[in-house]
């Protein structure tokens, strides 16, 4: 049986790295999926990026770039591409990411099981350990795979699902997550699928770190309210004891781990006030710009 699934990409100036994602994507490397159709939504780039994907897809035709003259937000974008894909799996990439030659296959063949509604990636971030923000990131992300690795699931960067509603909210800031609820309310099953890597950048600044922080949670407080659901790294108890099971005793990673610690209780803090006040707008995300200077080099 072969799982054929439409890939979409969302993207807003993503000149540096549109076209290396693209070739990895194109480079996969399938045995039971096929990828069908590969659409990209720009939306109100002022860069390159259009160009780029139109170089590619006139070399493959399974390449569709679908234009935004106006920056949307992300949520509308998502919405463009399940309106425009053909088929009943698709995949949701974000464009500032690398994945591994074999992640589509590992993050599609769980839906040769019916019961399977959604899928998530297993991000590793490129940032150097040895500087402070390097640090935060990573522990971010491993703690976000302990996580899903102990049962619970938090899906991000690189998705699959099945063809099961026609739209997300489109006022909604946290895209992926806005999806669960809606698997799991029609009795379907999520699966993290730890093999499927995707490369991706943290933030290098804490100015970035704290307005990448406070948007992700003012999404999922808004997301709790409009229909009753919290993801899983809402519990700050779960996260405390997933962080006391993995921290490092040697002082420097201590202290730094504490550090991000606080990092995040403020990014929080932050995330509340937008929330309670409506002081700032999530639905099109002011950019951490050094989380768009990818190197799998590093």
């Amino acid at each position: 049986m072969t799982l054929n699934c439409s890939l979409g990409i969302t993207a807003y100036n993503e000149e540096a790295n549109i076209g290396k994602l693209l070739q990895r994507i194109c480079d996969q490397q399938l045995q039971w999926v096929a990828i069908t159709e590969i659409i990209l939504v720009a939306s109100g780039c002022t860069d390159g990026t259009e160009q780029v994907v139109q170089t590619f897809a006139a070399q493959d035709n399974r390449i569709r770039l679908l234009v935004q003259e106006k920056r949307e937000g992300k949520a509308s974008a998502m919405n463009l591409f399940i309106r425009e894909a053909q088929e009943e799996l698709l995949i949701l990439c974000s464009a500032d990411l690398l994945p591994a030659l074999d992640a589509v296959e590992q993050l599609m063949r769980p839906f040769t099981d019916p019961e399977v509604g959604m899928t998530g990636c297993h991000p590793v971030p490129v940032n150097d350990p040895a500087t402070f923000m390097g640090f935060a990131v990573q522990l971010l992300w491993r703690l976000h795979h302990e996580l899903n690795m102990a049962g619970s699931f938090k899906g991000g960067e690189m998705v699959g699902f099945r063809r099961l509603f026609t739209r997300i909210p489109y006022h909604t800031a946290v895209d992926e997550a806005s999806i669960e609820p809606i698997v799991r309310g029609q009795g379907y099953r999520v699966h993290y699928c730890p093999d499927a890597i995707v490369a991706n950048k943290g933030p290098e600044t804490v100015a970035d770190f704290l307005r990448q922080r406070r948007r992700i949670y003012a999404g999922h407080l808004d997301l709790q309210k409009q229909v009753g659901y919290q993801v899983s790294t809402m519990s700050g108890g779960k996260m405390v004891g997933l962080l006391l099971c993995n921290i490092e005793w040697r002082p420097r990673p201590f202290l730094w781990t504490w550090a991000v610690v606080a990092l995040e209780v403020y990014g929080r803090l932050l995330g509340r006030y937008d929330y309670k006040t409506g002081a700032k707008n999530h639905t099109i995300w002011e950019i951490a710009t050094t989380t768009k200077e990818l190197d799998v080099t590093r």
